[in-house]
């Protein structure tokens, strides 16, 4: 827990009466999404979430075999390439049932934004192969893929999925995520309800497979999470713990270490509303632990945000974040639209700005963080931030006990303006810290009408 500063932030901190053991960061890439590595912060400061932006719709769900219930897309980069996975389904609100049988759609794209969805010839629709359906039988209604970055996969699971099948989940494989079959005849994860995104990632951090997936926790949805060493044997399945955050009914989870920082998992669990026609909204929640996540109440993609997301289960967050080509300063996200309403769904990107989740923030009134003691390891420390209205962001190191470093003083340190995803820090003109480096040392950070988003030594 944080310690709140309540002296005025632009006078010197006092000495820290003892030092907490100090935590290694290296020269990994830390995020404010959370306060795990914040020690004392002022009142003017707080983590602030982020909203993407809109952007375009990049598919609409028009094939016969798809439909206005489309729904629970899976979207990854693979090598060059983009490869997306969505159930095909189709509701007929006046009659009340589906107007043809679940299959899993497959659509592919060199920039994440225009896609292709290909003929691949696999499975029959109406008497033809000419569609772009991936998987028929059983697992159809969430079929949910990754790709498998474990070193030790053999090469014909290249790719793995989770599907529900009666009585739990299934698992899948495929040498080029195109091809599928089954790697057990009966569900390899039993405990749970199942009826939403289950997935599962190799979580090249831990050294292990984890899986998240949607049960009910005395009446509520929730999710559980378990791990696995080869994907077929599974630990008995625990409770995420969100802490103080309000029991609300969770139904996709869309959790996944995030690319730059894989220490840390970013979750966009879709909060749903059943007094509220049925209404949905992605929210974030993050975790370093994989168990304890804290979870941000206010939604990313709000319902009014841009068109046809208020309605019935209208309003998903596709499972993945996304670096597109010959955009290196954002990240995109997708979100559904026109869920039930129809004729067709569709799927718009939504951008943040790189590592942009959540920042440190102070307004026109200055505030300030200092971190728990760190180690690092290289010669310069880079801010991910940006001010606004005359504002700036400065920076102190201090030693474990709170002392300023000599040389490295607020007084010291240049007055940081602009936007830049990559600043390095100046002192007197002087950026190198490698002297400092395998030492402990605090970030002290003073902040006015700035975000800071993340920090690391390189």
């Amino acid at each position: 827990m944080i310690r709140l500063l309540l002296f005025v932030t632009l006078l010197s901190l006092p000495a820290f009466a003892s030092a907490a053991e100090p935590v290694d960061i290296g020269s990994r890439l830390e995020l404010f999404v959370d306060d795990a590595l914040i020690d004392q912060m002022s009142a003017d400061c707080r983590l602030d979430l982020k909203r993407p932006e809109p952007r375009e719709v990049v598919l609409v769900t028009d094939r016969p075999w798809e439909g206005n219930t489309c729904a629970y897309y899976t979207i990854f980069q693979d090598g060059d390439l983009y490869r997306m996975y969505y159930r095909g389904s189709d509701w007929d609100e006046h009659a009340k049932k589906a107007k043809h049988r679940e299959v899993t759609c497959y659509a592919e794209s060199r920039d994440g934004i225009h896609w292709e969805k290909p003929n691949l010839g696999l499975f029959e629709y109406n008497g033809s192969t000419d569609n772009n359906i991936v998987w028929d039988g059983s697992g159809t209604h969430n079929f949910t893929p990754f790709r498998d970055t474990n070193p030790d996969c053999p090469e014909d699971e290249q790719y793995k999925a989770l599907g529900v099948a009666k009585g739990g989940l299934l698992a899948f494989a495929s040498a080029d995520g195109i091809h599928w079959r089954t790697l057990s005849d009966s569900p390899v994860i039993t405990k749970g309800a199942f009826d939403s995104q289950n997935l599962a990632f190799w979580d090249a951090a831990r050294g292990q497979y984890r899986e998240y997936h949607r049960t009910f926790r005395n009446g509520v949805r929730d999710i559980q999470t378990g791990t696995s060493n080869d994907f077929l044997n599974w630990t008995e399945p625990v409770f995420i713990d969100t802490g103080d955050a309000p029991k609300e009914h969770l139904y996709t989870n869309a959790v996944a270490p995030y690319a730059r920082a894989p220490h840390i998992l970013l979750g966009f669990p879709t909060r749903f509303h059943p007094d509220l026609n049925d209404q949905v909204e992605p929210t974030l929640m993050v975790s370093r632990d994989r168990i304890h996540f804290r979870r941000y109440l206010d939604a990313v993609i709000p319902h009014t945000a841009p068109e046809d997301r208020s309605g019935n289960r209208s309003n998903y967050m596709a499972w993945g974040i996304l670096n597109l080509p010959r955009q290196p300063n954002e990240l995109s996200v997708y979100g559904t639209e026109a869920y039930y309403t129809g004729p067709d769904s569709r799927l718009r990107r939504f951008s943040y700005r790189t590592d942009g989740f959540v920042s440190l923030r102070a307004d026109e009134k200055p505030g300030e963080v200092v971190t728990v003691p760190l180690t690092f390891a290289g010669e310069e420390l880079v801010l991910n931030l940006a001010t606004r209205d005359e504002g700036h962001v400065r920076v102190e190191l201090q030693d474990a006990q709170g002392k300023p470093l000599d040389g490295y003083n607020l007084e010291q340190s240049e007055e940081i303006t602009g936007d830049a995803i990559e600043h390095v820090v100046r002192w007197k003109e002087n950026s190198d810290v490698s002297g400092l480096a395998g030492q402990p040392v605090r970030l002290r950070l003073q902040l006015k009408n700035a975000d800071v988003y993340s920090y690391r030594f390189r």
